[in-house]
């Protein structure tokens, strides 16, 4: 069955571009950014992998830790590395699982057989702390990822976690804030003192707690 948001992601064990990987104790206590690629030397997945570490400041300040795979071996990692290295003008500093055997793949449902045969699909999965699944999408082959996309999700979950609130369209960091519906008015007005603008009953917007 497919791992649905809320589910505890599954742990595993599996070689990497950085050596053997044990997914649990790697991750520790910080958020994971896993994304998965149908195999080495694909052009588009090679520009995604350069922006991911071009964004390594960004991902590191939120507690993230990011990791790619690809069905491909450590070895031919490395080449495709060098080559990411050179053609997006940065340094690739975080794993790529060699998942040869598809066993990642398999547990996390990275293979489509009605889209790539037997290769995997190119996800993103976002996992929280607890190892709990938090986001998933998956983009078909001709479209590449949308990075700012993954941090503006990663900055909306690690706010509605600590706060009574819900980030409503196009949010970013910074923006209004939509009031859950299970705090009355006269509440948010208490628990909000920078104030709650009331559209309808059901929809108040109060600038971000934590801002």
């Amino acid at each position: 069955m497919a791992l649905q948001l809320g589910d505890q992601v599954p742990d595993f064990t599996q070689d990497s571009s950085q050596g053997p990987i044990n997914f649990y104790e790697w991750a520790g206590d910080s958020w994971v950014v896993l994304f998965s690629h149908p195999a080495d030397y694909t052009p588009v997945c090679t520009t995604e992998l350069g922006e991911v570490a071009k964004l390594s400041p960004e991902f590191e300040k939120r507690n993230v830790k990011t990791i790619a795979l690809s069905v491909d071996s450590a070895e031919s990692h490395q080449g495709w590395i060098c080559d990411i290295n050179e053609t997006q003008s940065t340094t690739v500093n975080y794993p790529i699982l060699a998942d040869s055997d598809r066993k990642v793949a398999d547990l996390y449902g990275m293979i489509h057989p009605n889209s790539l045969n037997n290769l995997t699909v190119r996800s993103v999965f976002i996992i929280d702390p607890a190892k709990k699944l938090r986001l998933t999408i998956t983009y078909p082959a001709s479209t590449g990822r949308n990075f700012d996309e993954i941090l503006r999700v990663i900055d909306s979950l690690q706010l509605t976690d600590n706060y009574s609130v819900a980030t409503p369209v196009n949010w970013k960091d910074g923006d209004d804030c939509v009031v859950v519906p299970s705090i009355p008015t006269e509440e948010a007005k208490q628990k909000f003192p920078k104030g709650v603008r009331e559209i309808k009953p059901y929809l108040r917007m109060t600038p971000q707690p934590n801002k």
